[in-house]
């Protein structure tokens, strides 16, 4: 099953260029990825009924041409395979003269909402899904892991605020891009936007919570590394080239 909608791209959804920026990209995937899981009783609004939620792991986006300000995207979406806990969606964005111009894949958790465990997916919810098993945008079935890198040029520290917190008690998934390009050294941040995005979720970053973000350039790849301030617990890495 393939699900489309269409997204118009705002003021804010831009920057240089007037180009749409990567995290506007990711908020459209995001929000459709959720649009999706409503239309099939597994979304946000019936969460309470079926007490459960899915929780986002990774992000791998390519960005092969990047729309302007005001134009309407086509976005499309699909469940690529669902094994036990985890599911793995993919998507593509294309502009008004149907020109792709992102694709994209993800792979999400199941969580029990009143436990906060793992939940397996049930035959009867994966059905709903209907999954596409040979359409996918990569060639590679899974999402390769993230390594840190040793080496930093650069680092901040930053205490997570209430304005960074969403529905759920934990920092947006969007947010951890914000963090990306605030630890990037200057002359790098002015080098965005970049066309390949990745971003690996580990630990969930709570209200309080203060943060190192360390920022490394290694094998022509910017790396930014989020750990707690005393680098024991590692909650994501950001990946961009």
């Amino acid at each position: 099953m393939i699900y489309k909608e269409n997204f118009k791209i705002g003021l804010k959804d831009v920057w240089k260029g007037n180009k749409v920026s990567n995290k506007a990209i990711l908020e459209y995937l995001e929000n459709i990825a959720a649009y999706h899981s409503d239309s099939v009783g597994y979304g946000i609004n019936t969460s309470d009924k079926t007490g459960v939620s899915w929780i986002l792991l990774d992000w791998k986006v390519n960005v092969i041409k990047r729309p302007e300000y005001g134009q309407t995207l086509k976005i499309h979406t699909w469940s690529r395979k669902i094994i036990k806990y985890y599911a793995y969606r993919d998507f593509e964005i294309y502009d008004e003269q149907d020109n792709l111009c992102v694709i994209a894949t993800s792979k999400w958790l199941l969580i029990n909402n009143k436990t906060g465990k793992i939940e397996k997916v049930e035959d009867k919810m994966a059905n709903k899904y209907k999954s596409e098993t040979e359409k996918r945008v990569f060639k590679e079935d899974d999402i390769e892991k993230l390594k840190a890198i040793q080496n930093y040029q650069n680092s901040i520290i930053y205490e997570t605020k209430r304005k960074d917190i969403d529905i759920i008690g934990h920092m947006h998934n969007l947010y951890y891009l914000d963090l990306a390009y605030e630890a990037m050294p200057k002359e790098v941040y002015e080098k965005r936007p970049f066309d390949k995005i990745r971003i690996m979720y580990k630990k969930e970053i709570k209200l309080g919570d203060i943060v190192k973000c360390q920022y490394g350039y290694e094998d022509n790849k910017h790396q930014v590394v989020i750990q707690s301030e005393d680098e024991k617990i590692l909650h994501a890495i950001v990946e961009l080239e």
